[in-house]
């Protein structure tokens, strides 16, 4: 019983801390079977995780930046989880929380699982038209919002930062004929990159010059390094502007918790590389 009143603290603590809720599909939710339930927890693994099973009503959690000196950007951040699940608090609240320092606002996508790769991709898209339509209730540039993934989440934002011409679902109101390109993409040990012919770059990912601007890490060791490095193949073939960094241990999955080498430097690569892009979308 202790350990289960803790996960449900842990649980109220990390939702509550967002700003504002925001479901994504004010109707039906395109491709969904059943109907709109609130989100179900996986049973704790102690572990310090936080893991959200099955979501079949979208949303976004708002992290507003209140730093002075916003940099008046916004980033959907897609927590990992091999599309399964949602590692909700390791790779999603607590990235919102980090992105707030950063005088950012964060928005962590609540995204369809389990294994619901179509409607997590009709997600991101609806997600980034809602954030541009939001952009001044928000203090946020339009021109300056992006997605951020870890492993699965990784895929999705690669996904996002590659598809954004598909017509994923048929359009619900005014804020789906804003565009679903975001201006830059952070992919963060992502994985499912490389489920080509022979470990080559994923088909669906149809990369053209107008892919925004991405960030890569990875370390040597993790199972999904491949990913990486073809995607970065791929960006580097079609001359768009990427940024990859390998190091040679870390594992997979560590988010920015402490005691990990890699997950105490790729915050820091990163926040030099977001501060190049919005200083260069002024």
């Amino acid at each position: 019983m202790k350990v289960v009143f803790l996960f449900v603290l842990m649980s109220i603590s990390v939702y509550s801390s967002a700003q504002e809720k925001i479901y994504l599909w004010p109707g039906e939710v395109p491709g969904e079977v059943s109907g709109k339930k609130d989100p179900v927890n996986a049973e704790s693994k102690n572990d310090n995780v936080l893991r959200i099973a099955e979501v079949t009503n979208p949303a976004l959690f708002v992290f507003p930046s209140g730093e002075p000196g916003s940099r008046h950007a916004g980033i959907i951040v897609c927590p990992g989880g091999g599309y399964n699940i949602l590692a909700w608090d390791k790779e999603g609240t607590e990235i919102g929380a980090w992105l707030n320092k950063l005088g950012i606002t964060a928005f962590v996508l609540q995204y369809r699982v389990p294994q619901k790769r179509d409607g997590a991709l009709q997600d991101v898209q609806r997600a980034l038209r809602i954030v541009r339509s939001e952009a001044q209730k928000w203090n946020i540039d339009p021109q300056k919002t992006g997605v951020m993934g870890f492993s699965a989440g990784g895929s999705l934002s690669a996904r996002a930062a590659s598809r954004f011409n598909i017509k994923s679902y048929d359009p619900v109101d005014k804020r789906d004929s804003l565009s679903a390109r975001p201006d830059f993409a952070l992919l963060i040990y992502p994985a499912y990159l490389d489920n080509g012919p022979d470990h080559s770059l994923t088909p669906e990912l149809e990369l053209s010059k107008a892919v925004p601007p991405v960030f890569i890490f990875q370390t040597e060791d993790d199972t999904y390094t491949n990913s990486s490095l073809v995607m970065m193949a791929a960006l580097r073939q079609m001359k768009v502007p990427a940024e990859l960094h390998v190091m040679p241990a870390g594992g997979h999955g560590y988010g920015l918790r402490k005691g990990n080498l890699a997950a105490e430097t790729w915050p820091v690569l990163a926040e030099n590389w977001l501060n190049r892009q919005l200083s260069a979308a002024k």
